[in-house]
């Protein structure tokens, strides 16, 4: 039994076991309540997600966005109420705006704007909810891990 000094292989086959890490930012009334839907029908998707509920998808300020992704998470799901059905009239517009300002943003700091979704999903809509991780999760595998990761673990 010999141990190999070379940590290189270990780290080449943790890295590829790895699964993306995913930030979601959920409107309460609407994709939220589509989460729970996946959930509660027993819809499988990629457990890498973490889901924080946000009132509102206009609630989420761009800084939220880019917060995880400069701290090396792989991706941010922002999700809204479907179009004219907002509960405060045009929040998911607003934020369907600042998250297109926000991909365009990433790419000055060397990210590829598919680390950065918004997606229109309802209450009723707990598959679409569902395939939507699953997408950006297979999205995000081929990307690779966020470079900045890399830069700032200590």
């Amino acid at each position: 039994m010999s141990l190999s000094t070379n940590p290189e292989p270990a780290m080449q086959q943790a890295e590829a076991a790895r699964e993306p890490r995913i930030i979601a930012f959920l409107c309460k009334w609407c994709t939220y309540t589509g989460a729970d839907l996946a959930g509660t029908s027993r819809l499988q998707y990629a457990p890498n997600v973490r889901i924080i509920l946000v009132m509102c998808s206009g609630a989420v300020d761009p800084l939220y966005v880019m917060k995880p992704l400069l701290e090396g998470v792989d991706g941010v799901l922002v999700g809204g109420c479907h179009a004219g059905d907002c509960h405060y009239v045009n929040g998911n517009y607003k934020a369907r705006r600042r998250i297109a300002l926000v991909r365009n943003y990433l790419e000055g700091l060397g990210l590829e704007q598919d680390r950065v979704w918004f997606r229109f999903i309802s209450a009723s809509e707990g598959r679409v909810f569902a395939d939507t991780i699953n997408e950006m999760t297979e999205s995000l595998r081929k990307l690779g891990p966020n470079p900045l990761a890399e830069e700032w673990t200590v």
